[in-house]
């Protein structure tokens, strides 16, 4: 995450996107979408661009139609990352380890309400934040979409299942690290493990693609599919 390639197509960012509406949860904002009374819940927690991202907004919305209750927590305490900021400042002042300690009130809050099962699916930033919760034993299912920060460690704790989706052009989460998280998911026969490269993609591209370009939007949904699927079978 020390590159330009985690920032690059960044968001116009909407307070008004989304078919949901933004409230409190846990102590933070929240996004949320789909039906509250779902005892289902998944966590999309974002990349460096927050909560307000369009892109993440509507997927956040095609999960709720799958019968989710979706909540995309503002992390960031409204300093979502910009481009005209310094990245590794402000990496310093938005660490993983505040997202992961922060996520804790939120799944608390939803298991108060009733939620039996909760996934989490984290983008570039936020899939270090997912991995933990899963080592935390917090979540029943983790997808991770172009890593930053997972490392073979991180990998080798997770107690539940985990599809980890990458992308081919990625100085983050290179494919030959996606091997080795491979490796060691094939040595936890007591952790379901999926890992799938994404060909001719760079590194973001599941939230971070121009809705005018139609292949690009074909591999997004793609990866949105592969993901709901994840969900559908272990968060129930």
């Amino acid at each position: 995450m020390s590159g330009p390639q985690c920032c690059e197509n960044p968001p116009t960012l909407s307070s008004s996107s989304g078919a949901g509406c933004v409230t409190e949860i846990g102590g933070l904002k929240a996004y949320v979408s789909g039906p509250s009374d779902s005892k289902l819940a998944i966590l999309l927690i974002s990349d460096v661009y927050g909560y307000e991202a369009p892109n993440l907004r509507n997927l956040a919305d095609k999960v709720a139609g799958a019968g989710f209750y979706v909540v995309v927590p503002d992390f960031f305490y409204g300093d979502p990352f910009l481009p005209e900021t310094n990245i590794p400042v402000w990496i310093k002042a938005h660490g993983t380890d505040k997202g992961f300690e922060d996520a804790k009130p939120i799944i608390a809050e939803l298991r108060s309400k009733g939620i039996n099962a909760i996934g989490a699916a984290g983008f570039c930033w936020g899939a270090k934040v997912a991995v933990e919760l899963s080592k935390a034993g917090h979540i029943q299912a983790a997808v991770l979409l172009h890593p930053s920060f997972v490392t073979v460690d991180d990998i080798k704790e997770v107690k539940a299942p985990i599809a980890i989706l990458g992308a081919e052009i990625d100085q983050y989460s290179p494919p030959k690290l996606l091997k080795q998280f491979e490796e060691v998911l094939s040595t936890k026969p007591e952790v379901n493990g999926y890992v799938k490269i994404f060909p001719g993609v760079d590194h973001g591209w599941s939230v971070r693609y121009k809705v005018e370009d139609e292949e690009a939007v074909k591999q997004a949904n793609e990866a949105h599919q592969n993901m709901m699927d994840w969900f559908t079978q272990y968060v129930k």
